[in-house]
């Protein structure tokens, strides 16, 4: 088969590379010259685990190309993914100017029949406005070609969107006839002679799973990070509670940890996506409302840790900051609760030297000099009065504990994932904080730290 991906951010560069790996002949095309020709010569504008080596392999045996011209792109190609990004709005809804721009094109050049796949995560609807453009534009050529829409949503975690791709839960597919699901059922048959489930439904249906997906793993974080809360409140330790309930097959042991909230691209993004939806359909999500808020609120808990240790004036003092990316193994900082972290800190005058093990670039990009940037986590904690982490790289799970001592001014760490055991560093003589574990004894007079 031939297909055609247009977009060659996260999920439009991973789809290519991953159906070539299948065999198919893919041809990737993005309106962004620069970026096209670093991938012609096999360098990747993200950090995605084992995807360098996979495009570097399709591109040898001549399975996938990079073009910035549609209308060459879609030529000879069975299939059309649509994969350009789709950014909140103002509102919080989905801005589809590019999906329907793209769309609008694709009319204008289709010469045969083509199977138009939004791979892009789009509200509810978005297949028939992209179906709608792509009619206006024939009409306008004064031409009937055939053509189908559908949806194909992602379901990619960023650090093993490889190995999701390849090795998916599902794979979901809204069509509106038997023709495009035949077209469907081809394009995945590598996937189905392994064993991987493909889900057929209609199309409405197929967007509305992708953002109920995201949801519902956005509301087990927030609910566990606002029993996390409650934890310290009464006394209980949340590692323990996260362990007697994800034991229950019901519930289960995934997005149950607690932390300083979650951000990317997608959680915040869809959430707020599927509220604005059931807004305009007169309808309130509540529950969602309260996972935004919670997310929201939580991003804040560990300055609020740091207050209350230091006092609300922070200046002169120095943290070393473990962790950039809203989560290990990506650059991704969009949503990042790092940014919320240090925007706070700073405005109470505070000194910030932070390192990352693979953001670095993407961090002083978006903060420019508002920090300080360090060479590794070791340097990152030169005379700092403490240490706060806020992603849970790998590296970090297992310091060498002396040399922090030595480094530091103060000991004091402050864990925003939970990733030390507080018993060992009362061993050590570090003071530490971490999330729903610090037993706090609360009266109406006063609230004490145990």
């Amino acid at each position: 088969m031939n297909i055609t991906v247009i977009g060659t951010g996260y999920v439009g560069l991973v789809t290519g590379t991953c159906f070539a790996e299948t065999g198919i002949n893919v041809v990737c095309v993005d309106i962004d010259e620069k970026k096209v020709e670093k991938l012609r010569n096999g360098e990747i504008p993200i950090y995605e685990p084992g995807l360098d080596v996979l495009l570097e392999r399709n591109m040898d045996k001549g399975r996938i190309s990079f073009t910035t011209s549609l209308e060459k792109g879609i030529k000879n190609s069975d299939a059309i993914f649509i994969a350009v990004g789709t950014p909140p709005d103002e509102d919080g809804s989905a801005d589809l100017k590019y999906v329907l721009g793209v769309a609008r094109e694709i009319g204008q050049h289709m010469e045969d029949y083509k199977v138009i796949i939004t791979k892009s995560t789009v509200p509810v609807g978005t297949s028939f406005k992209v179906k709608s453009a792509v009619e206006e534009e024939l009409a306008k050529r004064d031409v009937r070609i055939p053509f189908d829409v559908a949806s194909n949503p992602e379901f990619l975690k960023e650090g093993s969107a490889v190995d999701d791709f390849l090795k998916p839960d599902r794979i979901v597919v809204g069509v509106e006839s038997k023709r495009a699901e035949k077209v469907m059922k081809r394009l995945y048959k590598p996937f189905l002679m392994n064993g991987h489930p493909l889900l057929f439904m209609d199309i409405f249906s197929s967007e509305m799973t992708k953002y109920a997906a995201n949801s519902m793993l956005a509301t087990k974080i927030s609910f566990m990070n606002d029993i996390a809360n409650l934890c310290e409140l009464v006394g209980a330790n949340v590692d323990l509670v996260r362990k007697g309930i994800g034991s229950d097959s019901r519930i289960g042991n995934k997005f149950i940890y607690p932390g300083t909230g979650y951000g990317g691209s997608c959680f915040p993004k869809d959430v707020q996506a599927l509220v604005r939806t059931a807004d305009e359909y007169g309808h309130s999500l509540e529950v969602l409302k309260a996972v935004e808020s919670v997310n929201y609120r939580q991003k804040s808990v560990l300055v609020e840790k740091i207050k209350n240790h230091f006092g609300k004036n922070l200046k002169g003092k120095q943290f070393g900051l473990w962790g950039l990316a809203f989560k290990p193994k990506t650059d991704d900082m969009r949503e990042a609760p790092s940014l919320v972290i240090i925007d706070e800190l700073k405005a109470l005058g505070a000194n910030i030297r932070a390192y990352d093990p693979v953001a670095m670039e993407e961090a002083e990009r978006i903060l420019g000099d508002k920090i300080e940037y360090a060479k590794d986590e070791y340097d990152a904690i030169i005379d700092a009065d403490a240490l706060i982490v806020v992603t849970e790289w790998s590296e970090f799970r297992m310091p060498n504990f002396r040399i922090l001592e030595k480094l530091m001014i103060n000991k004091s760490i402050f864990d925003g994932r939970n990733i030390y055991d507080p018993e060992e560093m009362e061993e050590l003589g570090f003071t530490y904080y971490s999330i729903g574990r610090d037993a706090v004894l609360s009266t109406k007079e006063e609230t004490v730290k145990i």
